[in-house]
């Protein structure tokens, strides 16, 4: 059996390996890594704002030049990082609300817009392919939400200097990685500017529908496992919130405490979950009708007034799940619509 020590031995001379092989193949001209993205030019004016020191739960990264070569980890880096111009060598591999490619919608439209070539894809979801991510050369390594380990920072810092998450993992709020993604390219007046556009942009559409301030909201999934319920800590339900909608009480009153971003309803509590509105989220519209078709549904007051707003289709599902940079407004105009018209038919 592999010992954690002997694990990380491996991944050390593995990575070595890697570098060795990347440091020739950049005088050969067959290399395999990506081209060095240009800097954008935001992040080459904020190149001012550099050295920085980005302090994360793995302790600190200082950063002392505006990167190039940018390697993003996780969730939101990516989106923050192309949001700033910044198109980074290496991205993980989209599954989940993915095109065939692996890109999701709202990163292959910012790639189009901007002219810029997919970059390399790196499947993470078994594990962190190091060497993958070594052969790219990076001047940095963003991995600010992430679930990244110690040993995988430890291994990441052989290759580059690498931001993690500032606490726990897979937590760091969407406005958070923005902002640390500007910081990490020279770039924090720029990144402000991003979240506020955003901010904006939710907040138009809050105030053009005011229909949707002060009624309340239960945001759910029903699943081949479990109907689950999202609490208001959930990046999800805060979107919502955004918009102006209060989280109904029995979001809370109903809470088995599983965690603090979600729990899982039994079959004969479900009636319980009032509010004016119901938000479901689903794969498909087929996941959908299913579940609305479930007896424990019809006992919830908000199908029977038909104040159901339906999420259906894994792009828009993971566009708030958490937000990013570029996904926040994605679904924006359907998200609306679908709680307007649960609003009317809620009364």
């Amino acid at each position: 059996m592999t010992t954690p020590s002997r694990r990380a031995a491996l991944l050390a001379g593995a990575v070595a390996t890697a570098l060795l092989a990347a440091a020739c193949g950049s005088a050969d001209s067959g290399s395999e890594a990506s081209p060095a993205a240009a800097p954008a030019s935001a992040a080459a004016e904020g190149g001012g704002t550099l050295p920085v020191t980005i302090e994360h739960a793995f302790g600190e990264t200082t950063i002392d030049e505006t990167p190039e070569r940018v390697v993003t980890l996780g969730w939101g880096s990516t989106d923050a990082a192309i949001a700033l111009g910044v198109v980074p060598v290496a991205i993980p591999l989209a599954t989940y609300g993915a095109d065939e490619d692996g890109l999701l919608p709202w990163v292959a439209d910012a790639l189009d817009e901007q002219g810029a070539e997919t970059p390399e894809l790196i499947p993470d979801t078994d594990g962190i392919p190091f060497e993958q991510v070594a052969a790219q050369q990076p001047d940095v390594i963003l991995a600010v939400y992430s679930g990244i380990t110690a040993e995988d920072y430890e291994t990441l810092s052989q290759i580059a200097p690498t931001v993690a998450y500032p606490d726990q993992a897979w937590s760091t709020p969407w406005r958070d990685v923005v902002l640390t993604v500007g910081e990490a390219l020279g770039a924090p007046e720029e990144a402000a500017q991003v979240v506020a556009d955003a901010d904006a942009e939710v907040a138009a559409a809050a105030e053009a529908n005011p229909e949707l301030a002060g009624r309340t909201v239960a945001a759910v999934a029903d699943t081949a496992d479990a109907f689950y319920v999202y609490e208001e800590a959930d990046p999800r339900v805060e979107f919502l919130t955004d918009l102006g909608m209060e989280v109904a009480p029995s979001v809370s009153e109903l809470s088995t405490g599983e965690s603090t971003f979600f729990y899982t309803l039994s079959p004969e509590l479900v009636g319980g979950l009032t509010s004016d509105v119901l938000l479901s989220y689903s794969d498909t519209p087929e996941a959908a009708e299913a579940f609305l078709a479930k007896p424990y549904a019809a006992t919830l007051p908000q199908v029977q007034a038909g104040a159901v707003a339906s999420i259906e289709g894994q792009a828009l599902v993971s566009s708030v799940s958490p937000p990013t940079a570029l996904s926040l407004t994605y679904g924006l105009d359907t998200y609306v619509e679908e709680l307007s018209a649960a609003v009317a038919n809620a009364g």
